[in-house]
């Protein structure tokens, strides 16, 4: 199934959930991303909690 985001073709990756609905890779209507893979990173030189990770994949639509 293929859905608009911002007019964009949008296919949901029902491997990848994602809430952040002003990502450019966001499926709108569906809350999954639209891209095949992700990266996953984190802006702390030693992670500890959920908090210190990062979509790196992120982009503000």
């Amino acid at each position: 199934m293929t859905n608009t985001n911002n007019g964009c073709a949008c296919t949901p990756n029902q491997s990848i959930k994602c809430t952040v609905t002003n990502c450019a890779h966001h499926c709108q209507d569906q809350n999954y991303c639209g891209l095949n893979t992700i990266t996953v990173g984190t802006h702390e030189t030693n992670p500890t909690k959920v908090e210190c990770t990062d979509c790196q994949s992120f982009q503000m639509k």
